[in-house]
């Protein structure tokens, strides 16, 4: 507990701490290089099918080495099997396993920490026998367990000894507590013992942590394997949709959130599912965090096991879809066996209709669309029955389901109806759908959006922006989502509303103004809006300053869920949010169809050039580069090194770009 509120003061008051305590190396990876006598903690999370690792580590002022690994098995369930059913378990520096060299206690002094999808730590061990060590520490990408590899090597002169002493640790649960019966935990070293080591000598021990069903025989692991099967992993995601700026901080962050947001999916009984995170969020969707955030974001990374994640999310909400037009619940949970619906309706089906709508167009596949196309029209339909007298959609709450008022009809979920309208008219058209259906949700949507200005267009607090609810009389961060999604009526008192003291600070958006409270989602909303709205200089300079506090300040690598509340742990949507303000944000880009989108890249005015490399979406893969000529841009489509489309355009002029029908795509 001391350590967790320690790591709470660091978090909270980094603002005071230098603002770049990492490094970007040049394979990509971020580096601590620790300073003897100070003294500094962190944590991050890493996932893979059936376990999720947060790693907390710590250097003490006298080099030492602290680490906390709180291990969570998301189809282990516990009772109740609620949201919060996961096993989990955290072994403290009591599971770590005494080191010996040459027969003596070893004083490790940690040199530097390194962050790749992987976490390695460097130490030396000793002054006299010259023996460093690194440890390497991951997720299976496959099972139920997490590793500590130990690597030693003998820099020094003469022949030494290394020992891992024989450590395990082992909880058993009671069988009344599992959906399953009783559980395992352990920590275990493998092939424990003393090893001599020759000058120049290198020789590895692993530290594994897992569980499993008490009855199930213990797994044989293959830590080089395993390894092996990590790296591809990450390689995989930092492969595709590459950006390239001339800022390495945005390249490097926006890396770092294609892993984050990718890798937490978990292999449950009720299918793929994208999860959060964050020690309590596993085997559960959410019609935020999956069907608005991350699923739009999917297409455009090609990764087949997320591409069928969102997929199956969709399949999941469509489970509820009744013909009295009650409510699909938020969250879908224990591995799609219940359902969570505690806030009321917060706006979900608007959230599920537009990220369905976005993410059926981006992927580029018929019969995926079409069998959307039911879930979208159902959520639509909805929302349409919700229209209220002043042409607004009700609903009970928002999405930060009453931590803040959100009156009976808020701006953020009308916002997203309006887009979910558009991208429907777009979706239908591709498939065919009547004319007349089309026709009329043009009409909703141009009805709407004349509402929205109507019952919520507001001066407050000087700003002729938004008021977030009727009654509102301060700003709120969630009035940056009609830029999001086209609406520009106020798009110069929104944004100078959202970069105004009232609202930004060091963490980015502020939830309300005058309160301490930050959610990093809001922050990513801001900044992309502000991008789409035009304001490029402002918004850039602001979305490097963010990027450079979470990817090489006091709490790496990257972007938080909220602080005070869960401090700020790395939930896997925001990582999306983050890549989708460079997607939709700086490159504009905006499915109209199952093979067409619009571009409306811009180019902040101290760039020559920007790309987004290796695109997979609209059924296709492609390149988009933008190259400053002049006071004009140059825009190119290529795909295998051949150019579909060159045009040089205005900057904040748009392009309609339509791909040949028989690319080729690697689902």
């Amino acid at each position: 507990m001391r350590f967790i509120v320690s790591l709470a003061c660091s978090i909270s008051l980094s603002a005071q701490a230098p603002p770049t305590r990492w490094s970007i190396d040049p394979d990509g990876a971020i580096s601590w290089r620790v300073q003897r006598g100070q003294s500094h903690q962190d944590q991050i999370e890493m996932s893979g099918r059936r376990v999720s690792l947060i790693l907390t580590y710590g250097v003490r002022e006298n080099g030492s080495l602290s680490l906390t690994r709180q291990v969570v098995f998301p189809t282990l369930r516990t009772i109740p099997n609620d949201t919060h059913a996961s096993l989990s378990y955290a072994f403290a520096d009591d599971a770590t396993p005494r080191l010996f060299i040459g027969g003596r206690a070893a004083n490790e002094v940690v040199s530097a920490v390194h962050i790749r999808g992987l976490v390695m730590i460097d130490s030396s061990l000793g002054r006299s026998e010259g023996v460093r060590l690194k440890r390497t520490i991951f997720p299976s990408i496959a099972g139920p367990f997490a590793v500590e590899k130990y690597t030693f090597t003998n820099a020094g002169p003469a022949q030494t000894s290394v020992e891992v002493e024989n450590t395990e640790k082992a909880v058993r649960t009671l069988a009344e507590r599992g959906v399953s019966g009783e559980y395992l935990i352990s920590a275990e070293v493998l092939d424990p013992g003393v090893r001599a080591l020759k000058p120049g000598q290198s020789t590895t021990f692993s530290l594994v942590f897992a569980a499993r069903e008490a009855a199930t025989p213990k797994p044989s692991i293959d830590v080089e394997a395993e390894e092996h099967a990590r790296r591809d992993r990450v390689e995989s995601f930092l492969s595709k949709l590459r950006l390239e700026t001339p800022d390495p901080v945005l390249n490097t962050e926006f890396a770092f959130a294609k892993i984050r947001t990718t890798e937490s999916i978990y292999e449950t009984k009720g299918g793929l599912m994208h999860g959060p995170g964050g020690g309590a969020y596993y085997a559960a969707i959410w019609a935020n965090d999956q069907a608005e955030y991350a699923d739009p974001f999917f297409p455009f990374l090609g990764d087949a096991t997320a591409n069928e994640a969102a997929v199956n999310s969709f399949r999941l909400f469509a489970r509820y879809m009744n013909p009295d037009y009650k409510a699909i619940p938020s969250s879908i949970i224990a591995e799609g066996t219940s359902f969570w619906n505690g806030a009321g309706d917060r706006g979900d089906m608007a959230m599920i209709a537009y990220g369905a709508s976005r993410f059926a167009l981006a992927y580029g596949d018929r019969t995926t669309a079409e069998e959307l196309w039911k879930l979208i029209s159902w959520c639509l339909e909805y929302c349409r029955r919700k229209v209220n007298p002043d042409g607004v959609v009700a609903s009970d709450s928002d999405e930060l389901e009453g931590r803040f008022p959100a009156g009976k009809a808020n701006l953020n979920t009308s916002s997203l109806y309006f887009d979910a309208l558009n991208s429907a008219a777009f979706l239908g058209r591709a498939l065919h759908r009547p004319e007349s259906e089309l026709r009329l949700f043009a009409q909703q949507s141009e009805a709407l959006h004349a509402a929205i200005e109507h019952y919520f267009g507001a001066k407050v607090q000087g700003f002729d922006a938004y008021r977030y609810y009727d009654g509102n009389d301060v700003l709120r961060a969630w009035i940056c989502t009609p830029l999001t999604v086209g609406i520009f009526d106020r798009k110069q008192s929104v944004i100078q509303a959202l970069f105004s003291p009232n609202l930004w600070t060091e963490d980015g958006l502020a939830s309300q103004a005058g309160s301490k409270t930050f959610w990093d989602r809001a922050t990513l909303y801001g900044l992309r809006g502000a991008l789409a709205g035009g304001e490029t200089d402002r918004a850039m300079s602001s979305l490097e300053k963010y990027s450079r506090r979470r990817l090489l300040g006091e709490h790496v690598p990257y972007p938080v869920e909220a602080w005070p509340e869960g401090n700020q742990r790395h939930l896997a949507a925001e990582s999306a949010l983050y890549c989708r303000i460079f997607t939709e944000g700086l490159f504009g880009i905006r499915p109209t169809g199952l093979r067409s989108f619009q571009l409306n890249p811009r180019l902040p005015g101290d760039w020559d050039h920007a790309a987004l490399r290796d695109i997979h979406a609209f059924a296709s893969v492609f390149d988009i580069t933008i190259a400053r000529v002049g006071e004009k841009l140059r825009v190119e489509i290529l795909r295998e090194g051949r150019t579909l489309t060159s045009r040089t355009i205005d900057g904040g002029a748009s392009i309609d770009v339509q791909l040949p029908e028989n690319a080729q795509l690697l689902r």
